[in-house]
């Protein structure tokens, strides 16, 4: 039976930037609205994470198979990981501490272990991608031993980060290793988690808007919040 969750990574990201923007995530998330230009980059960024893909000429996606059917992910996932011989995943999902994360690309080595890749379509390793990653890491290495944990990102023109280096053949994609980095998050993690299903746990929260509406991302509910402001303010 396939088990449930109550966070995911998105919802998880949400509520590091706004208590209100989680509750809505999961309690009324028809409330999202997004500009023409955040769909443009939703395209851009799926349009890379293929061009990715596609360098895994065997790999076996999970949501091809599964749809939206996501609880059924992590239980279809372990049975593919559980065989003995090397295995690449797309949308491969885990789920530990009722937070479903689904992986862009998984690939299983010979000795069970994996070799984990975030895949961003931007130029720089940003802060925004590593709270991306920590997230997946620690659900996913509670579920399954992991080798390397890895962000690949879109290699710019002219680098301008001589630390960023990456010997994947193909030059367009620059894969960054984070493994130790995000082991290191766990703890802080856990407690994260526990707020927010804390916050779960009642109603509405009664956030006001201010610059955390639009840092680091747009969120999608700012419309319904300055709504209530204005219906306030008739009275």
């Amino acid at each position: 039976m396939a088990q449930s969750y109550l966070l995911t990574k998105s919802k998880y990201i949400h509520g590091l930037q706004c208590d209100r923007a989680l509750w809505l995530d999961v309690f009324n998330p028809k409330l999202a609205r997004y500009s023409a230009e955040q769909m443009r980059r939703f395209d851009h960024g799926r349009e890379f994470e293929h061009s990715f893909k596609d360098t895994f000429p065997n790999g076996i996606d999970i949501s091809a198979e599964l749809k939206r059917n996501t609880e059924a992910y992590p239980t279809l996932t372990a049975q593919l990981l559980d065989k003995d011989e090397e295995t690449d995943l797309f949308e491969a999902g885990f789920l530990y501490n009722e937070v479903l994360v689904l992986a862009d690309v998984v690939h299983r080595r010979l000795d069970g272990s994996l070799d984990v890749y975030e895949v961003k379509s931007g130029s720089t390793l940003s802060d925004t991608y590593r709270r991306d990653a920590a997230i997946q890491n620690y659900v996913i290495s509670h579920c399954h031993p992991i080798h390397s944990f890895n962000i690949v990102h879109n290699t710019p023109t002219e680098k301008t980060d001589s630390s960023e280096s990456s010997d994947y053949p193909d030059k367009r994609f620059t894969i960054i290793n984070l493994t130790e980095e995000l082991q290191a998050q766990h703890s802080e993690i856990e407690n994260n988690i526990a707020l927010m299903k804390e916050i779960l746990c009642h109603g509405e929260p009664a956030t006001p808007t201010g610059q955390h509406c639009l840092t680091p991302y747009a969120c999608p509910y700012q419309h319904y919040c300055a709504q209530g402001i204005r219906q306030l303010s008739l009275f």
